[in-house]
């Protein structure tokens, strides 16, 4: 029986895990090797690293931490959870391990466009292809950015980059804008062009990205996608904890979902996918996990 398992290998798995290795607890962590930080080629939010630093070396860089306190990190995917009256069985690689707490950071996975010639990977490692405004608007700051979406959502994304520059469009996906007259009297009144049309693969031209729309062809140094992304709660919501409709967890303030001992944080989560937020979260987590456990058997040397 573990102490705590923690489902997920980015920030705020690995943040909780050194957390919980370092309050003594058995721990262990399994990563099915698919966080959403492998995607940032630079990030510039993170305190510390004035530089930057690529999200994938970040994160060997708290994994690595992390062991150096004991955490077992296996690489395996979790494909089940459930709770009894001893605590929860997490299904893994053909076995089960059980557990008094679990932790939850399994994030979400963004929608992408198509990128012609299959170059998504490259569109993005080139930053033509940017998926948080919050984390690098700054890094577009007075450069032609388009937003690739429609729909509330695609308007909320315009509109907040707005904040970093005056040159933008919003793009229509593939079956074109859904956008109503106030949508657009807010982008115009805001200085947003709109490309009608039907929006077709991005394609990768010299050090610019274009967005083929209807007729004509736009070419832009970034563009943000703004399809929505798919929250990675199946295992919670299976254990039987509660989730709003699109899937994010709902937690109380120490990140406790309604499921006792079942704790979520990171993207899981609904607030700020940010990399700072989830480690917050994670510490939080950790360390009302380690109070309830000792609640349970007292924790002492």
């Amino acid at each position: 029986m573990e102490d705590c398992i923690v489902i997920g290998g980015g920030p705020a798995g690995l943040t909780a895990a050194l957390y919980l290795a370092r309050f003594h607890l058995k721990v262990r962590l399994f990563d099915s090797g698919d966080a959403r930080i492998d995607w940032i080629p630079r990030t510039n939010n993170v305190a510390g690293y004035a530089d930057g630093i690529a999200g994938r070396e970040l994160r060997q860089r708290m994994r690595d931490h992390a062991t150096r306190y004991g955490v077992q990190v296996e690489d395996a995917e979790v494909t089940s959870l459930s709770v009894g009256d001893e605590g929860f069985s997490a299904g893994v690689a053909g076995m089960t391990v059980a557990a008094r707490a679990v932790l939850l950071a399994t994030g979400v996975v963004n929608h992408q466009p198509d990128v012609a010639d299959g170059r998504h990977d490259e569109a993005l490692a080139r930053h033509l292809l940017r998926y948080c405004p919050v984390c690098d608007g700054f890094e577009v700051t007075d450069k032609r950015v388009g937003v690739f979406g429609t729909g509330e959502r695609g308007v909320k994304e315009a509109m907040f980059l707005r904040g970093f520059t005056a040159d933008l469009t919003l793009l229509p996906p593939a079956d074109g804008h859904r956008l109503s007259d106030n949508e657009r009297a807010a982008l115009a009144a805001a200085g947003i062009a709109v490309a009608d049309g039907r929006g077709a693969p991005l394609v990768i031209d010299g050090d610019r990205i274009v967005a083929p729309t209807g007729d004509m062809s736009l070419a832009f140094d970034s563009i943000y996608p703004a399809l929505g992304s798919t929250i990675r709660s199946t295992l919670a919501i299976a254990a039987g904890a509660v989730a709003s409709e699109d899937g994010c967890m709902e937690v109380s303030d120490h990140q406790e979902t309604s499921v006792p001992n079942l704790f979520a944080a990171g993207d899981v989560v609904y607030g700020l996918d940010q990399i700072a937020s989830a480690m917050g979260q994670a510490a939080v987590a950790a360390t009302t996990i380690r109070n309830r456990l000792s609640e349970e058997r007292p924790l002492r040397r």
